[in-house]
């Protein structure tokens, strides 16, 4: 699995569970939500750091809870 996919997964899981939409979302962390989307359908590749910041505050968490799960832990090395 590609990092990216495990961003878009991540992100559409808390989504989920707090029962928001992605419009919601980006008023939640201040972000276009075609910013959002781009990451969502695959336009944006490599999501900036600051952005993935910046959704962790609309979600109320940390970088840090935002890349600790099992999906993260076994990405594939991205340098081969």
């Amino acid at each position: 699995m590609k990092t990216v996919t495990a961003v878009r997964n991540r992100i559409l899981f808390l989504c989920g569970e707090r029962g928001i939409t992605i419009n919601k979302l980006s008023t939640l962390c201040a972000l276009p939500p075609s910013s959002i989307k781009n990451i969502l359908y695959g336009k944006s590749e490599n999501p900036k750091l600051l952005t993935i910041k910046m959704i962790c505050d609309g979600f109320g968490i940390t970088l840090g809870e935002f890349f600790s799960t099992a999906e993260f832990d076994a990405l594939e090395p991205e340098i081969k």
